[in-house]
């Protein structure tokens, strides 16, 4: 899927599709009771678009138009590959099994359809940057969209006939293309500003751009990737603090703690406010997975004083006065805590909802 991002091609995409849709058709024969351009637009009129919805209600990506103009062409793309490739076996189950056993080729197309869902688990995450869970909320009810166009099928039909006829597309390609135009411009940024990237990367001097192609990576759960360049941004320059930083990050979410505390501790020798202090923060989660509370306490202390509103600090620090037993502390901090993501602004709330729960959970506890 990040393959597809950088090089892929809408028209390609679109392409693939129909000419798979026909291949089927021609094999299937009544068992694809469909044109072949029904496929695309079902994908590009319904799936796609209440897929990004489902991203923006369960991802908190923002509001439903920044995420439609920003990622419906790049989802797309990967949709309709995602789709042309899980045909394929129907093609060969429908060329090979003869036609009194139908069971055989429903069985076949069930599978093809979790086929197309797995592919589309890997299409979010890597379009949206979601976490895994909530990539597989959103592709775990992407099939609601579906059924809804199922139940509708009478007028969407009637529609998709209007809109695949010549005349009528002649005119809305005329009347509208500017804005057909601006739904590809996301696509296009995107590779664009990956090819700008790596060309600059081609200079054994620039480290900034090593750095910037590791946080696409990085966005994309590429970890190997990810590390990789920011180790290069890191050989190039040491001093490059941000690199250090997210090796640092990287290694406490896999579990390497030593290295992890390395990479951060270089950066908050090179930069002691570096990232707003969030390096004390991430310095002190490392120290809570160490089974070292006094040292988190320490730094905590310091980071939830710089930024009293952070759920995140406020939770680990409960953490940490918890497990020095100071349980009326660490209630405070908890509270702090959910207390600090209600009043945070709501484009705040998306992003540290997390925090403000796993306090929530910790109060109840201690009651």
């Amino acid at each position: 899927m990040s393959g597809i991002l950088d090089r892929g091609s809408l028209l390609y995409a679109s392409l693939a599709v129909m000419a798979v849709s026909l291949v089927l058709q021609a094999a299937a024969g009544a068992w694809f009771p469909f044109r072949f351009y029904t496929p695309l637009l079902l994908l590009a009129v319904v799936y796609v678009p209440g897929v990004l919805l489902l991203g923006a209600l369960l991802g908190r990506l923002g509001g439903l138009g920044t995420v439609f103009q920003r990622d419906y062409s790049p989802l797309l793309t990967c949709a309709a590959m995602a789709w042309s490739a899980a045909q394929l076996p129907l093609i060969l189950a429908a060329w090979t099994t003869p036609e009194e056993y139908p069971l055989v080729f429903g069985i076949v197309a069930g599978l093809c359809l979790l086929y197309f869902f797995a592919l589309m688990f890997f299409a979010v995450r890597t379009v949206f940057g979601a976490g895994n869970g909530v990539s597989a909320a959103i592709v775990s009810l992407s099939w609601l969209p579906l059924v809804a166009a199922a139940f509708l099928w009478g007028p969407l039909a009637y529609l998709f006939r209007w809109i695949a006829s010549p005349f009528f597309l002649f005119f809305l390609i005329y009347y509208l293309g500017a804005e057909f135009s601006s739904l590809g411009a996301g696509l296009r940024s995107r590779q664009s500003f990956r090819r700008m990237l790596e060309a600059s990367a081609l200079n054994p001097h620039d480290g900034e751009a090593q750095y910037q192609l590791g946080l696409i990576y990085q966005a994309r759960h590429q970890s190997t990737e990810a590390i990789r360049r920011f180790q290069a941004a890191v050989a190039i320059d040491p001093t490059e603090t941000d690199a250090h930083f997210q090796l640092g990050r990287i290694a406490r979410e896999q579990g390497r703690l030593t290295d992890a505390l390395g990479h951060l501790q270089t950066a908050l020798g090179q930069d002691e406010k570096h990232s707003s202090s969030e390096v004390h923060r991430e310095i002190a989660a490392v120290y809570l997975a160490l089974g070292r509370p006094e040292d988190a306490r320490r730094e905590l202390a310091l980071y939830t004083d710089r930024r009293p509103y952070d759920p995140e600090g406020l939770y680990y620090y409960g953490l940490a006065l918890d497990e020095l037993g100071h349980p009326g502390e660490a209630r405070e901090a908890y509270a702090r805590a959910v207390e600090a993501d209600r009043t945070a602004p709501r484009y705040r709330r998306r992003v540290i909802a997390r925090w403000s729960r796993l306090a929530q959970k910790q109060l109840r506890r201690s009651r």
